[in-house]
């Protein structure tokens, strides 16, 4: 039987997105997790299901924090390439429930490298860190800039880039920074904002968009490029050598919010809410891909206006 690529996390919002763009190629091999991917959003709910009928997707439920789960799955699913996209990926969760992100990003990708280790299997792992392993900084963040998680959440995406670089396996390191676009939960800040429009229009409620701090820049990349350039990375990627996964655009969330508004279909109040200021917040958030370019070819391609109308179309379907 020929090695398939296996993606961990299918169910999430980049892996799925992932799952799409593999899964079209040809057969591919997806984790799960039915318990964690209803709490994602309405479509991650339906896409374990839909995703056991495709004719490309070979589904297995595997829980990380269980190894020797791992080990046995790692084992029937002998993978060509794994790209690792399982994890607490909720930075305002992580500052609730620390110890839970620490688990799930450093232990399960510690069980998933000794799992391969054991087996003695030969493949390259992609895993997907963060860029708020970066220290702040009012410049441009490339691979060079110096280390400072400022939160729960990027400590342990700092610790599990550590596991997977200190693992045998050669693992390839992704620093992606915020990514967009259709089936990302509301948690987040743009789907918040596109889901609260789509309930608006549907009447579902007051004509009063609640929001968080509007003055924060952030460097958004569309998930679909955000996917690609994993793809590329697994396939031309210098091992242990970390990537930024970025557009190097920063947006207020003032501006974006103005896109999201400019298409919606009714007039909306906007108001700000304190429960949604985050105990810490960047002032901006902003990355260089010169490195991924350079060496894979990557660029983003998809513009944010798209990104947003794509985004505020998926709430207008699942919100219908």
């Amino acid at each position: 039987m020929p090695r398939l690529p296996l993606i961990t996390g299918a169910t999430g919002f980049a892996g799925g997105h992932l799952l799409d763009r593999l899964a079209a190629k040809g057969p591919v091999q997806a984790w799960g997790h039915r318990g964690t991917a209803r709490a994602d959003s309405p479509g991650s709910a339906r896409r374990l299901d839909e995703g056991e009928r495709h004719p490309n997707v070979a589904w297995t439920a595997v829980d990380l924090l269980d190894r020797n789960s791992v080990r046995d799955a790692v084992a029937a699913a002998n993978p060509s390439v794994v790209y690792h996209c399982a994890g607490a990926a909720d930075v305002h969760q992580a500052w609730q429930a620390p110890a839970a992100a620490l688990r799930v990003n450093v232990l399960g990708t510690h069980h998933l490298f000794e799992a391969l280790r054991e087996l003695s299997l030969d493949c390259r792992v992609l895993v997907t860190g963060s860029a708020l392993i970066y220290r702040q900084s009012l410049e441009a963040l490339d691979e060079e800039s110096a280390i400072g998680a400022a939160s729960p959440y990027g400590v342990s995406k700092l610790a599990q880039e550590m596991t997977a670089a200190a693992a045998a396996a050669p693992a390839l390191l992704a620093r992606p920074f915020n990514h967009a676009g259709p089936r990302q939960a509301p948690n987040y800040v743009t789907s918040s904002f596109a889901q609260q429009i789509a309930d608006i229009e549907h009447g579902r409620r007051d004509p009063v968009i609640c929001v968080g701090n509007l003055e924060a820049r952030r460097d958004i990349t569309d998930v679909r490029d955000t996917v690609r350039a994993y793809e590329m990375l697994a396939e031309r990627g210098q091992p242990l050598r970390p990537y930024n996964v970025c557009s190097g655009r920063a947006h207020s969330m003032r501006e974006l919010l103005d896109i999201l508004l400019s298409l919606s279909r009714v007039k909306v109040r906007v108001e700000v809410v304190p429960s949604r200021l985050r105990p810490s917040d960047n002032p901006i958030v902003l990355g260089s891909h010169a490195r991924l370019s350079a060496e894979t070819g990557w660029r983003p391609e998809i513009p944010i206006e798209q990104t947003l109308a794509d985004l505020l179309a998926y709430w207008r379907r699942a919100r219908a």
